[in-house]
């Protein structure tokens, strides 16, 4: 039996790495208990997903527990120990704004859990490549330093930049402001990285841009373009925040992603990290999303512009993705910007 851990399995990058490992023939784990409902009501819920996963897929198995909490975690670890050939930890209170609000628990959730799972890993299946879904708010606001200029639709860099093609793990995450929490899973970002370089786990962190799909259970503070369709579909209003709707977003498919997870499984590295979004391939600003969805669904969507930007919001990101293809050329994109759109407009009708 080779058995996929993986946290987070109802919410979107987990359930496309259900379904997706499934396939490959693995039994999957999942550990969810539904926080994005607590975190975000009932449009947050992502118990029918849970539902969709467990019929689909004889070879899922779903444990309802929080990763905070360490010993229930190490039920799980000890049931299953060297069988674990792999996991998958994309748990996490995903919210700039629930954050800023309840920092305590953003902090247990995003960091406390994640050391957690690193030192049960570390002892009961050490050999298992750790996958954690990390994200490019590690950078706090540093991006919005950089020179940008503004166009009609979009604010953009100068193709003379050499950040052009995107931001590199070399930028600086030091002298910004995060939010609480870029600063939580700043935390464990750093510490994943740790047990991969210091104790010698196959540890990797994808610091992802906007990652969406047709399982993304969009809500108003989190996940901008499940929720931007949701909100075209029943025509009620969208609210631009900040930057004038203008600010640049890297777009990328969890299938896309999970692909990515797959490579590294098949050839880990130790306390790696990689920028992984959209890239040059698939990106768009707010108003251009906006555009794209009115175009595809032949609709109208009602616009207010909110001037007061979100704490640590990026103005303009695009992540250079040159690092991860040197290291797994195999891997290719198969969604750009309009086709996650599409899909997702023909999934909510």
């Amino acid at each position: 039996m080779s058995v996929v851990l993986i946290t987070g399995s109802t919410g979107l990058v987990g359930s496309e790495a259900v379904n997706f490992f499934c396939r490959k023939g693995f039994d999957v784990i999942g550990i969810d208990n539904n926080l994005r409902k607590f975190f975000f009501g009932k449009d947050g819920s992502t118990i029918w997903v849970k539902n969709k996963l467990l019929k689909s897929n004889k070879n899922f198995k779903n444990y309802s527990i929080d990763i905070r909490n360490f010993n229930s975690l190490k039920k799980i670890y000890k049931k299953y120990s060297r069988n674990i050939s792999l996991i998958i930890h994309c748990a996490a209170q995903p919210s700039h704004d629930y954050g800023k609000n309840y920092p305590v628990i953003d902090f247990s959730v995003n960091a406390t859990g994640t050391l957690n799972l690193l030192e049960l890993t570390k002892k009961y299946c050490p050999n298992a490549p750790f996958i954690f879904m990390s994200t490019n708010k590690v950078y706090g606001d540093n991006p919005n330093k950089l020179k940008i200029i503004e166009k009609k639709t979009r604010w953009e860099l100068n193709k003379s930049n050499k950040l052009f093609r995107g931001i590199t793990e070399q930028f600086s995450i030091d002298e910004c402001t995060h939010s609480f929490f870029g600063v939580s899973k700043t935390y464990a970002d750093l510490i994943v990285q740790e047990y991969g370089k210091n104790v010698g786990l196959k540890t990797v962190c994808f610091r992802g841009g906007c990652i969406t799909g047709p399982n993304h259970s969009g809500a108003k503070l989190h996940g901008f373009l499940s929720y931007l369709v949701k909100l075209s579909l029943t025509k009620k209003k969208y609210s631009l925040i900040g930057y004038k709707g203008k600010q640049v977003r890297d777009n990328l498919h969890s299938e896309d992603l999970v692909n990515c997870f797959w490579e590294f499984y098949k050839k880990p590295r130790k306390g790696e990290v990689y920028n992984m979004g959209g890239g040059r391939f698939s990106n768009c600003s707010i108003i251009e999303a906006l555009n794209l969805v009115e175009d595809v669904a032949n609709i109208k969507i009602k616009r207010e512009i909110i001037r007061k930007p979100r704490v640590g919001d990026h103005i303009w990101y695009i992540s250079n993705l040159s690092k991860f293809k040197k290291h797994y050329p195999n891997w290719k994109q198969k969604y750009n910007t309009k086709k996650i759109i599409e899909e997702l407009i023909e999934y909510q009708k």
